[in-house]
C-alpha cells in the first residue's frame, strides 16, 4: 500500500499555467514508486442562460486535441479573486455578459488521476449585456442554443467537452432541464 510520505520531488516543467513534477513515494518497505503530477490552480466554468432560456456556448479551436470545440465558458481563479468573481469575470472575457443572478451548482476535480486542478461550476441567469473582452490568445466565437437541446447535442457529440456535460448535468434544478 502506497503510504503518504513523499521522498523526493522533482520539478520538471514550471510555465506560466501550470507545473510538472515527478514525485517518488513509499510503497510498501522495499520498493518506491512515481507519479508525474500536472498542479494546475482552480478553475471556473459557467453556464449562461438568457432570458428566452438560451444556453450561451463558445466554440473555439483547442490545440491539444486538434479541434473545435463547443463549450461552456470556463478560466482560471486568478491570484487574490474568488471563484464568483473569476466566474463574472470569465463571462465579461468570453460572452460579453455579466449576470445578476449567478449560483455554483457544484465543484469537481478535472482529472485527480495526474492533475490537481479543482473547477467550479456556476450557472448564470439575468445576463446584462457589455463589451466582449476576449484574451489575446482566444478566437472565440458565441453561439447560443435552447437550453431543451444541450442535451441532444451531448448525445450527437455536438458537445463533448467534459466541463460542459458536468455543468449541465449539476444544473438541472436550476435551468429546469
Amino acid at each position: 500500500m502506497i503510504k503518504d510520505e513523499n521522498i523526493g520531488s522533482e520539478v520538471v516543467f514550471d510555465g506560466k499555467i501550470l507545473k510538472v513534477k515527478v514525485d517518488t513515494l513509499a510503497y510498501n518497505e522495499d520498493r518506491t514508486v512515481t507519479r508525474e503530477i500536472v498542479e494546475a490552480g482552480s478553475t471556473v466554468v459557467i453556464l449562461p442562460i438568457d432570458s428566452e432560456c438560451n444556453v450561451l456556448l463558445v466554440r473555439q479551436f483547442r490545440y491539444p486535441v486538434g479541434m473545435t470545440l463547443l463549450e461552456a465558458p470556463a478560466g482560471r481563479v486568478e491570484i487574490g479573486e474568488t471563484s464568483i468573481e473569476a466566474a463574472q469575470r470569465e463571462l465579461r472575457e468570453e460572452v460579453g455578459y455579466a449576470s445578476r443572478d449567478i449560483r455554483e451548482v457544484g465543484s469537481f476535480w478535472i482529472s485527480p488521476g495526474y492533475c490537481t486542478e479543482y473547477m467550479y461550476a456556476y450557472v448564470a441567469k439575468d445576463l446584462i449585456p457589455g463589451k466582449l473582452q476576449p484574451d489575446d490568445d482566444e478566437d472565440i466565437v458565441v453561439e447560443r442554443f435552447p437550453l431543451d437541446e444541450a442535451w441532444n447535442m451531448v448525445k450527437s457529440g455536438d458537445i463533448q467537452d467534459v466541463k460542459t456535460i458536468a455543468t449541465l448535468s449539476m444544473s438541472g434544478e436550476i435551468t429546469n432541464i
